[in-house]
């Protein structure tokens, strides 16, 4: 799939850095591309984690610079919450991150490249499985 915008999960975000299976290539039929904020987060944590932190920041900065961040908002908030309880009461609760990620991808219209199936579950999210 290309299109206009996407915005990346952070497995996906990971596979632009290190060029995985021609994701930098694939990204690059994107007019732009997104980072919901907890993506940006989850990057940064596994960069300081890394035995190269000080390279690997400087990767993770020069994709975030290139990327719209998706921030959090109190409209966002109200997203997170109807999407927290239609998946309580479907019993296919998503981790926590990953609820924040979907609703910023809702809120805002925005399709998810991910490798996770279990965005799938979420109402009104459009997937792109990579």
């Amino acid at each position: 799939m290309s299109g206009s915008r996407v915005a990346l999960d952070t497995n996906q975000a990971i596979a632009v850095l290190n060029d995985t299976g021609g994701a930098g290539q694939w990204i690059q039929s994107f007019a732009q591309v997104y980072l919901p904020v907890p993506v940006v987060a989850e990057l940064l944590f596994g960069a300081l984690n890394s035995r190269h932190h000080a390279d690997n920041l400087q990767r993770v900065e020069q994709l975030v610079s290139r990327c719209q961040v998706l921030e959090v908002k109190a409209s966002t908030a109200k997203v997170y919450a109807h999407i927290r309880l239609d998946l309580k009461r479907k019993g296919k609760p998503i981790p926590e991150n990953d609820l924040w990620i979907a609703a910023l991808c809702v809120e805002h219209s925005m399709p998810l490249a991910t490798s996770d199936e279990h965005f799938r579950v979420v109402e009104g999210l459009q997937v792109v499985m990579r």
